[in-house]
């Protein structure tokens, strides 16, 4: 990546799924050019800073593909509030931009075999914050939290709009699994 502008991440972007097809090897050279662009771009405004509070984040739009390919979000995350455990249907690489998130890794035991039902276990947890990156795999699952007294806000980019991957939130203590849809700004 040349230059370090939305424009020119999103350029990188499109060469790398045209000639990439590993989502493992997708993330192993998105994740370096999320994390310059989380410390050196162009792309953050105030506007990126606000949050639903029903939803309790606030998730916004930066790019898409026609086909919603290659989703570019800023999401900010209001104190004390967080998403549930989900997966994402598609790669994802986080970077942080402004304030520490805590992101809660967990281990699916069942089959699947049951519509609606889905066993859960923590795996472990990180902190994360402006420099740090993590990334997940198509099936992984995770829980994000902001457990500070403000609203915290990274950079998100997944193979595809979170919303047409047919994606699943998780209740571990009910053991239910159910789509999860995001509201987007």
């Amino acid at each position: 990546m040349t230059g370090c502008t939305l424009g020119d991440f999103v350029a990188e972007l499109r060469k790398i799924a045209a000639t990439t097809p590993d989502p493992t090897a997708v993330i192993s050279r998105v994740r370096p050019l999320a994390l310059r662009l989380a410390r050196e771009g162009d792309w953050l405004r105030p506007e990126h800073y606000r949050c639903d509070a029903a939803q309790g984040f606030g998730v916004h739009l930066l790019h898409e593909e026609p086909d919603h390919a290659l989703a570019v979000f800023a999401v900010a995350w209001l104190p004390g509030r967080g998403a549930p455990p989900h997966d994402h249907g598609t790669w994802a690489v986080v970077a942080g931009v402004d304030g520490p998130e805590t992101n809660v890794f967990w281990e699916r035991l069942d089959d699947r075999s049951r519509a609606g039902y889905a066993e859960l276990r923590k795996r472990g947890e990180t902190v994360f914050g402006p420099g740090d990156v993590v990334s997940f795999l198509p099936d992984a699952i995770h829980s994000v939290e902001n457990r500070t007294d403000r609203v915290t806000v990274s950079l998100h980019v997944y193979g595809k709009h979170l919303n047409y991957t047919g994606r699943s939130q998780f209740d571990p203590a009910a053991r239910t699994e159910t789509p999860f849809v995001v509201t987007v700004a």
